[in-house]
């Protein structure tokens, strides 16, 4: 059977045409990379749940804690800042963390470090897009959000981005999915979550105040 040009010009025409929706429904970011995987799996092994916990002291490099915070300001002594710099540490990235900053108002030092000239001459470099956030940590790069208080004697906050098949959509209005320790631990959350005690830092398009660094890690030479 033969068809005139004319004939299949109306068939395709006739084809349902994807809509923005269903565009949207599918990973937004490319799929996630073997190092995204092994980035993943590293971060769902940290402990997370029951390490960095807050109103605890803890050691800063494993989590665990070494006294409860009996200060008034327990409930606000919190480990964004020292899992970070862990987990930075153990995937051969630095990251400003003891013993060069105190623990003390860490986050605010970190979001100031990362800013500056020597954390471009460390591999860090800022992204100012959502998919290229999600992509890079789907390739298996560290991808850290932070934000700083604009208070500068209150802590502000940083969280690792997850690789994930997030879809465009819920990426743009909830943010990727990140690692933190914080007044809650998340091993997965939404960024919007996790920032949702920082007013102003997450807005739906990444249009608040926290900003997004990725740093490539040498997974060949990552410690065990």
């Amino acid at each position: 059977m033969t068809f005139s040009r004319r004939h299949l010009m109306f068939l395709v025409a006739a084809l349902p045409l994807p809509t923005l929706s269903s565009l949207a429904a599918g990973p937004c970011c490319g799929p996630i990379m073997p190092n995204g995987e092994r980035l993943r799996a590293l971060l769902d092994a940290s402990g997370i749940e029951h390490l960095w916990l807050p109103g605890t002291r803890v050691d800063w490099v494993t989590g665990i804690e070494s006294g409860k915070d009996a200060t008034a300001s327990a409930r606000h002594h919190t480990h964004c800042s020292a899992f970070a710099g862990a987990l930075s540490m153990r995937l051969g990235v630095y990251l400003l963390r003891p013993p060069e900053h105190g623990e003390t108002l860490l986050a605010n030092g970190q979001f100031h470090w990362l800013e500056s000239p020597a954390a471009a001459a460390e591999g860090w470099q800022p992204l100012v897009d959502l998919t290229a956030v999600q992509t890079h940590a789907n390739q298996g790069d560290m991808v850290v959000a932070a934000a700083l208080n604009p208070n500068s004697a209150l802590p502000g906050h940083i969280a690792i981005v997850r690789p994930s098949e997030i879809d465009a959509d819920t990426l743009q209005k909830r943010g990727p999915l990140i690692t933190q320790a914080g007044a809650t631990n998340y091993r997965s959350a939404h960024l919007a979550t996790g920032m949702r005690s920082h007013r102003g830092a997450w807005e739906p398009g990444g249009t608040g105040t926290l900003r997004f660094y990725a740093h490539a890690v040498d997974w060949s030479k990552r410690a065990a």
